[in-house]
């Protein structure tokens, strides 16, 4: 069925994959053109990131009518911040992996957030480095073993509470094997104002998919416990409402964008307001703690100022002024220059 756009789903694809058969970044594809599609947003509105590593080859796979960037390892943030500086009002979408954002590129995936930069930031964590032959990443399970690698000795980074420590107002978790959770998560992503970050338990089926690890499939089919069920209502399909507040004993929240969409939770049997951000950062403690696989939107709080709003630059994408907007004239910079004098 067409969108209003008149395109069809399959329009939305790119090239064949060349990930290993079942490989949960596959999934993960669809669901970004799921809901890109659904969301009736022009690819040639929407911008494509990736750094380095089997989840960084994705961008290839989705979204062909989008302009894409693939960076050297770990450098992602640095090209994400530049361009969407130059061409505000394009929705952009980041595709990481837990290598590339938890170890070469942890510095830059936190100041990407402390900046707010507006894009929707997805890890697609599997816990090691596919593309290098399965070594242990940074989030990988302390005592987690691998056949070639041994055992793992440190502690695992958790990125959602990372995120949520740096600043980030759109923190969420999920499972590549939750399709609908997953594409839900995604098209509320696009509709904050700000970083949104998505961390993706997505099992590498080659070198991390044994039943005893937490990045497998069958570890996350088997213990995955969403906090809620989520329901997104884009903007135009709900009429305007007063701000809603709750109490302690809610059932359902309902948590307004920027844009006018709504994100619905239902809660299920997990007392958490995501709208708290000492609880968001309990509740991942806590999950780390018992070991609990839990999946849903961990934080959210109403957006702050953007990078471009924080360094106070005009409205006209700075790509789309012309060279005489862009350069100041011989009398402006010697006037400047007279000042330091």
């Amino acid at each position: 069925m067409p969108n209003a756009l008149g395109l069809e789903r399959q329009d939305y694809r790119a090239a064949k994959s060349t990930l290993c058969p079942g490989c949960g970044h596959d999934s993960i594809s669809n669901q970004i053109i799921s809901a890109v599609y659904d969301l009736s947003l022009p690819m040639t509105k929407v911008l494509k990131f990736s750094g380095i590593g089997c989840s960084s080859k994705t961008p290839a796979y989705f979204l062909r009518g989008s302009h894409g960037f693939n960076s050297v390892h770990g450098r992602m943030p640095s090209v994400a911040t530049g361009a969407t500086l130059a061409n505000a009002g394009l929705y952009a979408i980041g595709v990481s992996g837990d290598g590339d954002t938890g170890s070469i590129g942890f510095g830059q995936f936190k100041h990407l957030i402390r900046r707010n930069v507006p894009m929707v930031y997805l890890v697609e964590n599997n816990g090691v480095y596919g593309l290098t032959k399965g070594q242990f990443s940074a989030t990988a399970d302390e005592g987690a073993k691998l056949k070639y690698y041994g055992k793992n000795e440190l502690p695992p980074i958790d990125l959602c509470l990372e995120a949520i420590i740096s600043g980030c107002t759109f923190v969420a978790r999920s499972f590549s094997g939750d399709a609908k959770q997953v594409q839900t998560l995604i098209k509320a992503a696009l509709s904050h104002r700000g970083t949104a970050v998505i961390d993706i338990i997505s099992p590498c089926v080659t070198f991390n998919n044994s039943p005893d690890s937490t990045k497998s499939y069958d570890y996350g089919k088997a213990h995955e416990v969403p906090l809620h069920q989520i329901d997104f209502m884009p903007n135009g399909f709900v009429p305007e409402r007063e701000e809603i507040t709750v109490d302690s004993d809610y059932e359902l929240i309902e948590v307004q964008m920027h844009d006018g969409s709504y994100i619905r939770l239902q809660q299920i049997d997990k007392d958490h307001d995501p709208r708290n951000r000492a609880a968001a950062m309990a509740v991942l403690e806590k999950a780390q703690r018992e070991e609990l696989f839990l999946t849903g939107l961990i934080y959210y709080e109403e957006p702050r100022p953007t990078l471009a709003e924080t360094l106070d630059l005009v409205d006209q994408p700075l790509s789309a002024l012309s060279d005489a907007q862009l350069r100041p004239s011989e009398d402006a910079l010697k006037n400047l220059m007279a000042k330091y004098s």
